[in-house]
């Protein structure tokens, strides 16, 4: 049975990636409810795809997760956790430079909301590897990400980027 917590789980999911989904959905068997909060503007790069777009897949991805809901801001992240009534913050890690910056982003917003906490979760070997940079890249090349993203995420891709007549 999961806590009776409730957890964020920000990010920008440009695009949403199996990863992220693994993460969602296993820190929804630990908490009572798990919120992903779609970033609509970050700060530090420029999104491929637009808000509907991402909410629409994060929503079709976890339609079958009856305790996650998928929500989007424009705020700082503890106010978000706070606008949900949420005590803990879920993010992913796949390898130390991660760690790095996510300690860093939880330092500060400890110091800013010191009743929310940080949880973090290993990613799953299998997708230790995996980013959403790397998605964009691997297909703007022509590259096959179909075990990489949800189904409606690769198709919208293959849209973005038809393969290149010219690839050897």
């Amino acid at each position: 049975m999961p806590s009776k917590v409730t957890a964020i789980c920000p990010g920008t999911f440009d695009p949403v990636t199996v990863g992220h989904l693994d993460i969602i959905r296993r820190g929804a068997c630990k908490f009572q409810s798990v919120i992903v909060g779609l970033i609509e503007e970050p700060l530090r790069k420029q999104t491929l795809f637009t808000v509907e777009e991402r909410l629409e897949f994060l929503r079709d991805a976890l339609s079958d997760q009856p305790n996650v809901v998928v929500d989007h801001f424009n705020m700082l992240v503890v106010d978000f956790a706070r606008k949900w009534n949420a005590t803990v913050i879920l993010k992913g890690l796949r390898a130390i430079s991660d760690f790095d910056y996510e300690f860093s982003m939880a330092q500060l917003n400890r110091k800013m909301a010191p009743e929310i906490e940080t949880v973090f979760m290993m990613a799953s070997p299998e997708h230790s590897f995996l980013s959403s940079s790397g998605v964009k890249e691997i297909v703007a090349f022509g590259g096959p990400v179909l075990d990489l993203v949800p189904p409606a995420v690769a198709r919208k891709l293959a849209e973005r980027f038809p393969v290149r007549a010219e690839r050897n």
